[in-house]
């Protein structure tokens, strides 16, 4: 089975059944042993009325005892073997399954590491969260059709020639009859994987509205926004449940025919074989095989039914994984280089203009706004920025990554002792982390902490409060000490004497570079040496935090709606 350090290989991405294809010849040696595995156990539980027909038909009815222990002994050894048979198919198919679900998963996150920024400009993340919530499990559990699957219709093939033997008949009534039952169940498939596919994609959609309501309940409270989007939610919510109601009847449907259409197909071929037997035609033993035949007959036909419900389910997942996998990231040819020297940071498009040197504040009536500006300034969205006279698109992506650091509020936090949280992939010393972390007055979370530096932080900082965490992210921007620091609402979750102090060290440790912070708080716009104010999307008026308030009625406003929030909604830091 693949570990976490093998090459996963090159997925087929053409198509959903060709990525499962793709899944089975990784492991071509294993899949072939769970599908004669599966083969030889099915077909020896055929083998059980076979044996119990001879043991009446040779033993009991002529009264040999002999011959009815030599076949009930045949009989125990038999189902002995098929036991360990079984035992064996389940470890075989477990492992298949197993493979299939991380080989899955290592290409997904091989493909969002791959992808890195670009990725939630891409694709949805309630994308994501579907993919490895239930498509990866979906992938894995469909491979059941190389084992099971193969088996049954060995299995089946076996039991219609044992039949043959017995009556023609029967073996005609059983050859037609399984067709027919695939020929019922077969549309109701094709009617799954429509309605699965719709629900899948509705379900992606709303997980991630989900994230983006939890991250930005506090601005919608400010915007007064909060029911309208609440009231989309409940709505959305309502679509979502419908579909999965659709989704259930169907699947509702396929579980029902699977466990029925079985049971009547076995009534009527027993039926059938009662009156040859009465009749004549067939031995009171033959009769017996006939209905253990048909009994065993039951279990390759679910695993038919089952199988095809899973194909179905593990095609649509598939086709999810296959088109996340399609994304490319964005082609960079820029090649020119970048300033040599601090330079000024313009959009054209906003009219945000950032001098170096100098710590600037932008606010916007519009979230939105101020964070389009940010993509720009930041190279995430194509633009007309200039760098010290010099298209910012043109330059390197690499050198402008080097100079210039986006600060996200939600950036992930990766798992690991404090100081590699904060370090990143640099390899500073304490005194500089410590000098980071004191920057951004977190230093009470290593006092905190049982082991200081070396206290173990849980995977996205959850065992943090909300204001350590963004605390801890804003050290994270500092210690790298960019030439051009953009950092987003970097003291949103804070109380109003942590905020004061951070805007206070924040100013202090930037000294004599350009950073640029988005943010409505009068704690950190008044020690801004200029502040600017967007009003859709285009710069309305800048100046300092209290020109600002005397002369811009819009600017006043929103500092003192955001002011009078803090005051209502202080988060403890």
């Amino acid at each position: 089975m693949i570990d976490a350090y093998e090459d996963p290989g090159t997925p087929d991405r053409r198509g959903g059944s060709r990525y499962l294809w793709w899944l089975v010849l990784r492991q071509p040696g294993r899949c072939g042993w769970g599908a004669v595995l599966s083969c030889a156990w099915m077909v020896l539980l055929a083998a059980t009325p076979y044996l119990m027909s001879r043991a009446v038909d040779d033993g009991l009815e002529p009264g040999d005892m002999r011959a009815l222990a030599w076949w009930t002994g045949a009989l125990i050894v038999v189902n002995a073997f098929n036991s360990w048979l079984g035992i064996m198919r389940h470890r075989t198919m477990t492992l298949v399954r197993m493979d299939a679900n991380f080989r899955t998963v290592k290409v997904v996150v091989g493909q969002t590491v791959r992808l890195g920024a670009s990725l939630e400009r891409r694709t949805g993340a309630g994308e994501i969260v579907t993919i490895g919530v239930g498509d990866v499990q979906m992938i894995a559990q469909s491979l059941t059709a190389v084992g099971p699957g193969i088996g049954a219709i060995v299995a089946y093939l076996a039991v219609a020639g044992l039949l043959l033997s017995v009556s023609p008949l029967l073996a005609v009534v059983v050859l037609l009859g399984v067709p027919v039952i695939g020929l019922t169940v077969g549309p109701l498939a094709g009617w799954l994987q429509g309605t699965e596919t719709e629900y899948r994609e509705r379900q992606g959609v709303l997980t991630a509205r989900i994230g983006d309501l939890a991250g930005g309940l506090r601005v919608l409270s400010g915007l007064g926004g909060k029911n309208l989007v609440s009231d989309a939610f409940r709505r959305d919510s309502r679509r979502l449940r419908d579909q999965g109601y659709r989704v259930g009847a169907v699947t509702s449907w396929m579980q029902a025919l699977s466990a029925g259409l079985p049971a009547l197909f076995l009534a009527a071929v027993t039926w059938i074989a009662a009156r040859q037997a009465a009749q004549g035609h067939i031995s009171v033993g033959e009769l017996v095989s006939v209905y253990g035949y048909v009994a065993i007959l039951v279990w390759p036909v679910m695993f038919l039914i089952e199988c095809g419900y899973s194909l179905s389910r593990g095609v649509v997942a598939a086709r999810r994984v296959t088109a996340l996998l399609r994304l490319e990231p964005p082609a960079d040819a820029a090649t020119a280089d970048p300033p040599a020297e601090p330079s000024v940071l313009y959009d054209p498009e906003s009219g945000v203009r950032l001098l170096p040197g100098r710590l600037t504040a932008l606010t916007a009536a519009r979230p939105a706004d101020a964070l389009a500006v940010v993509d720009r300034l930041g190279r995430y969205a194509p633009s007309g920025v200039t760098w010290g006279g010099v298209q910012l698109d043109e330059i390197a992506l690499a050198r402008v990554r080097e100079r210039i650091l986006v600060a996200d509020p939600e950036a992930d936090l990766f798992a690991g002792p404090l100081r590699e949280v904060v370090a990143g992939r640099g390899d500073p010393s304490d005194v500089q982390v410590l000098g980071a972390l004191r920057a951004a007055a977190a230093e009470d979370i290593v006092q905190g902490l049982p082991d200081g530096l070396d206290s173990v932080v849980s995977a996205q900082g959850r065992s943090l409060s909300g204001g350590q965490r963004q605390r801890v992210r804003l050290a994270r921007a500092l210690l790298a000490d960019p030439e051009v620091l953009l950092a987003v609402e970097p003291t949103s979750a804070l109380d109003a004497h942590t905020e004061a102090t951070v805007a206070d060290r924040l100013r202090e440790a930037r000294g004599g570079r350009t950073t640029l912070l988005v943010t409505t708080s009068p704690l950190v716009l008044t020690r801004a040496d200029e502040v600017i104010f967007l009003v859709d999307g285009k710069v309305s008026a800048s100046g300092s935090h209290q020109g600002l308030l005397d002369y811009e009625p819009g600017y006043r406003d929103l500092v003192a709606r955001d002011a009078g929030e803090t005051t209502a909604e202080e988060v403890a830091g």
